[in-house]
């Protein structure tokens, strides 16, 4: 197999990882060009298993990336989240590859209470399956420390997450109701369909308005969708779609796109919503609702 079919055979693999380390598409992007470069420029006839040498170079790379792009989260405006994936279409096979294992907009949300090397080290055992061998050479450590690292990690994960997994139809057919809701400014039926603890997390990223710490409580909550309906009435609309593999929302305020939306679902109610409304992380969605 040549160079560039070994690539582009795990093109697909590498970039998930880049993804689910960053959270950023760009970044992750830049990160598996930049593997390629190497690739392309290191003595493959001296490498025992590209798909190793190339996941150990991404996740090298992505660590790399991710320590340097944290002094800018920490002066980042109000509450940062991940860019959206977000599909309107049938799935194509790369977005496939993208979306086969754990990448909801909450469970990157919670990965950034990790360190770069504990978020790579989940990462790697949790969702890519790596043995603890081939974490340690990753990251230059030893197994025991992968293991704690991971364990750390896992703990923090589990009690932040939903319990339960929530199937697509269900939580779709929620979030149907939920924008009809919504779109009719109907505050009453909102919040019966959310949790009575529900949170909304909002990301303006300083270049538009949005709410600067956590929103709790369904009459809060319902009172946002709400708001945005009372100022623009009758020039607000949803559709529906993929948001990182899960059932989300796009919201077009006077024709034009808004935010990108996703929920976590808990009991059949709303648990969290999260709200992308920062502009340079809308910039691959529909921007006009057609």
């Amino acid at each position: 197999m040549t160079d560039s079919a070994a690539f582009t055979t795990l093109r697909p693999r590498l970039f998930a990882i880049a993804y689910r380390m960053l959270g950023v598409r760009a970044d992750a992007e830049d990160v598996v060009q930049d593997a390629w470069l190497r690739w392309h420029g290191s003595d493959q006839l001296a490498v025992q298993s590209a798909e190793a040498w190339l996941v150990t170079l991404t996740t090298r790379l992505a660590i790399d990336r991710l320590r340097a792009r944290q002094a800018e989260r920490e002066t980042y405006v109000g509450w940062w989240l991940p860019e959206p994936i977000v599909e309107l279409d049938e799935r194509t096979p790369e977005s496939n590859a993208e979306m086969a294992s754990e990448v909801s907009m909450a469970f990157l949300w919670v990965l950034e209470r990790l360190s770069p090397e504990e978020r790579a080290a989940f990462l790697m055992r949790q969702v890519f399956d790596h043995d603890y061998a081939d974490i340690a050479d990753m990251l230059g450590k030893s197994e025991a420390a992968c293991r704690q690292m991971v364990h750390r990690a896992q703990e923090r994960v589990r009690q932040q997450t939903p319990r339960f997994d929530v199937p697509k139809d269900t939580h779709r057919a929620l979030l149907g109701r939920f924008m009809a809701a919504a779109q009719a400014g109907d505050r009453a039926a909102m919040k019966t369909m959310m949790a009575d603890d529900v949170q909304l997390v909002s990301d303006g990223g300083g270049k538009i308005k949005s709410f600067l710490r956590i929103l709790r409580g369904a009459g809060r909550v319902a009172g946002v969708f709400w708001s945005v309906e009372h100022q623009h009435p009758r020039n607000v609309a949803y559709r529906q779609a993929r948001v990182n593999g899960e059932p989300g929302l796009l919201r077009y305020v006077e024709g034009k796109l808004e935010s990108a939306q996703s929920f976590v679902i808990e009991d059949g109610r709303i648990a969290a919503v999260l709200v992308v409304r920062n502009p340079d992380k809308l910039a691959g969605i529909p921007q006009t609702l057609v």
